[in-house]
């Protein structure tokens, strides 16, 4: 199973990025798919994740601002980022998860089991 996630690079603060997560190897379309960031010296949080049975979810600081979508036929998982601030560099990791866990456990990295290799997000004037 690989997660190949791409569409960073550098935006200046108020401006917008799009990020795709290609999945192969398997199907996720009963599964969660979300993303998580980690800002130097920060640990991992979570950002946004989409379940086709339950619907959505964003962590407090992107709500508004940031969008996730599926293509569920092509195993594609997006984050569309507006408003972008200079506190949203870091690098974002896209998650694929199981459709059995916990809805309430989907914000936290170890509820995931297959992971993307990252792509690097930095918002700077």
């Amino acid at each position: 199973v690989q997660l190949q996630a791409f569409g960073g690079g550098l935006v200046q603060p108020g401006g917008s990025l799009r990020l795709s997560c290609a999945a192969s190897g398997r199907s996720f379309n009963t599964a969660p798919m979300g993303w998580f960031r980690q800002a130097p010296g920060k640990e991992r949080e979570f950002v946004a994740t989409l379940s086709r049975s339950r619907g959505n979810r964003y962590a407090d600081s992107v709500k508004g601002r940031f969008t996730i979508s599926r293509d569920y036929a092509r195993n594609i998982v997006y984050l569309q980022m507006s408003r972008l601030e200079p506190e949203d560099t870091g690098v974002y990791y896209c998650a694929g998860g199981s459709p059995s866990t916990i809805w309430s456990m989907l914000t936290t990295a170890t509820s995931y089991d297959y992971w993307g290799q990252g792509t690097q997000v930095t918002v700077s004037s």
